[in-house]
């Protein structure tokens, strides 16, 4: 499945919806769409990731980043991530990194 994402600002919180399959081929994507949401200043990164069925290590690669770009301040929470994302999360030790939560 084709890898999607939408940037949405709601006040001073940016909302990332992703979808289908973050790889290598479409790690890109995500990136300049983070680097778009840090432009905008956000307190506060929502990735909404319950379509995401798969990530792999330049997806995660991509989520550091964006802990990197928006800085110390700005939280980031990742909503409703399936196992096999959960899974790549928990591995890496990411998970400590953001708030995960189940669903909205």
């Amino acid at each position: 499945m084709a890898f999607n994402v939408i940037l949405e600002m709601k006040g001073t919180e940016a909302h990332l919806t992703l979808s289908g399959e973050l790889d290598a081929a479409s790690a890109g994507v995500l990136k300049g769409t983070v680097e778009q949401a840090a432009g905008n200043n956000p307190a506060k990164l929502v990735m909404h990731m319950q379509d995401l069925s798969f990530m792999a290590s330049a997806g995660l690669r991509v989520l550091i980043f964006a802990k990197q770009k928006m800085g110390e301040k700005v939280g980031i929470t990742l909503i409703g991530c399936q196992a096999p994302v959960r899974s790549t999360l928990e591995m890496s030790g990411f998970h400590h990194s953001v708030y995960l939560q189940d669903a909205e």
